[in-house]
């Protein structure tokens, strides 16, 4: 058989979905699961180091924006280097930097240290989350890719549900130390990657190795005629011709991707401006703002992730009747909502932050999950990992930012002030969305990106 680009394309949209698809997901999940877990770790340690180190607003900002500034580097660089040595390879240093230096956070001593070691440690998880989605989204066929995708994405969602409901045990009975160890359990997974999950052939391909390509193919077609049972069908013949250029930082910004590279930027920063200012201020605005008890701030907080969970469920299954724009664009402009009531009277109590908080989020938080997919499809292969990391490094940025702005806000304009820029945020990236989002449901990616 040819292992010409257009037929790796090719043999990838045959294939059945099988058990082979569900292990590849299970493995790169459980990686996906403790990055979310280890990127908000510091949200539930905070109400007890803000005691014990003696903390000011503006450090806890710090604190907390620290980790998405090194996630914002890493998720450049590995997106870079993913490009270059493949995904399982990057995905690999990824997933061993963010574990160790999780154990390594357990051992900070002082502001000062833990400021260094969540910095090292963001690097790992910045780049751990946009490979993994090129990779998956170079190996999902056209048909219902979104239901594909998402299901494994909702990982992400289960990750910061659960940090949040192990917090609310582990921090006051084995102390904050045990959230970063528990974060240390990944190292595990990326030896098991090494062994089991071939590299993207559909990668392979657009580096001209073509005999690489088909070997990996072939595995892949053994493993899922074998698990499904079934004759793999005749190859489809809509596959477009797939460019052979080179990788490129500059294409993302040629006349066919510069809409595209600019309306995802700035969705990827209002969404995640929203959704992390949110679960990064939470349980100390529970604990500081209205002086709730450090168990009590952690069980409010609780509830916005787990109905965050919920609402990832919701968008992998209907994404693909609804579309990718529809759904963006609505989610954004019905999150603002709740945020707008909030800033104008609506913050009284922390019963009723909790309240509208959570339900923006519920919008809110499937945008965040759904531009992995997004970023995925529209970006050919040979740029796929650098698109998609460049655009999660503006959700960095924006995780960065929101924190500092909360810190010099939240003393002088108070909680309305917050959740006021919260929604105009939200609001912009439903404009934004309307005015220059592209829709991308059913296409082949490399009818997608020329």
């Amino acid at each position: 058989m040819n292992a010409t680009p257009e037929q790796i394309a090719a043999r990838i949209e045959r294939l059945p979905l099988s058990p082979w698809h569900l292990k590849l997901r299970v493995i790169m999940g459980v990686a996906l699961f403790f990055d979310a877990f280890d990127a908000l770790a510091i949200a539930y340690v905070l109400p007890v180091l803000i005691g014990m180190w003696k903390l000011a607003p503006s450090q806890i900002g710090l604190l907390i924006a620290a980790g998405f500034a090194g996630q914002l580097i890493g998720a450049i660089f590995f997106g870079w280097l993913a490009e270059r040595i493949g995904r399982v390879p990057g995905a690999i240093w990824t997933i061993g930097i963010f574990s160790v230096f999780s154990v390594v956070c357990a051992f900070s001593w002082s502001f000062q240290s833990m400021l260094v070691f969540r910095f090292i440690q963001g690097l790992g998880l910045g780049g751990e989350v946009p490979i993994a989605a090129a990779y998956i989204g170079e190996i999902a066929k056209a048909g219902k890719r979104g239901r594909f995708f998402l299901l494994y994405q909702v990982v992400f969602a289960v990750g910061l549900a659960a940090v949040a409901v192990a917090a609310t045990w582990v921090v006051p009975n084995l102390g904050w130390q045990w959230m970063f160890y528990i974060g240390a359990f990944p190292a595990v997974i990326a030896l098991i990657l090494r062994r089991t999950l071939p590299e993207s052939p559909r990668w392979l391909a657009s580096r001209g190795r073509l005999d690489e390509a088909d070997s990996s193919m072939r595995a892949i077609e053994d493993e899922v005629t074998k698990g499904s049972g079934m004759t793999l069908p005749p190859l489809p013949t809509n596959i477009p011709p797939v460019s052979r250029e080179r990788a490129r930082f500059a294409e993302l910004f040629t006349s066919t991707y510069a809409r595209r590279t600019f309306a995802v930027w700035v969705m990827w920063f209002c969404a995640y401006f929203v959704t992390y200012g949110i679960a990064g201020w939470l349980p100390t605005v529970y604990r500081t703002v209205f002086k709730l008890p450090v168990q009590q701030s952690l069980q409010y907080t609780m509830v916005t992730p787990v109905v965050g969970v919920i609402a990832a469920l919701a968008c992998a299954f209907f994404i693909d009747f609804t579309g990718r724009k529809p759904w963006f664009s609505v989610s954004f402009l019905l999150g603002s909502l709740p945020l707008f009531v909030l800033a104008f009277g609506g913050a009284s109590s922390a019963f009723n932050v909790m309240m509208m908080s959570t339900l923006s989020w519920f919008f809110i938080t499937t945008i965040s999950l759904g531009l992995y997919l997004y970023s995925a499809e529209i970006y050919p292969t040979r740029v796929r990992a650098l698109g998609t990391g460049t655009g999660t490094a503006w959700l960095r940025l924006a995780s960065i930012i929101g924190p500092f702005v909360v810190g010099m806000i939240l003393p002088a304009g108070g909680l309305g002030g917050v959740f006021l820029m919260f929604a105009i945020a939200a609001l912009v990236g439903g404009i934004v969305t309307l005015l220059f989002g592209m829709e991308t449901r059913g296409r082949v990616l490399e009818e997608l990106s020329p």
